[in-house]
């Protein structure tokens, strides 16, 4: 493992261990758990749909280049 990131998770340890504001804690525990949430549970039908279909599409080769959906939306980009 990375040693700064083992840096930092200790510090972050340290620092969770002198909280005493119990509003950041709630704060914390929505943050983990947003976090371990499937963002597939969250989007809609639509979503869902249209990622499927993309799907569906990269399956079976109905695809556009990279260089010809530049020019088709590049305006918006």
């Amino acid at each position: 493992m990375d040693v700064n990131l083992e840096h930092k998770r200790i510090e972050l340890i340290q620092w969770l261990t002198t909280i005493e504001d119990e509003s950041i804690i709630k704060k914390l525990l929505k943050l983990r758990e947003k976090e371990q949430s499937d963002w597939w549970n969250e989007i809609s039908e639509t979503e869902k749909e249209s990622i499927q279909k993309g799907l569906d599409d990269a399956s079976t080769g109905n695809l556009k280049s990279h260089s010809k959906a530049r020019n088709i939306y590049g305006k918006w980009l």
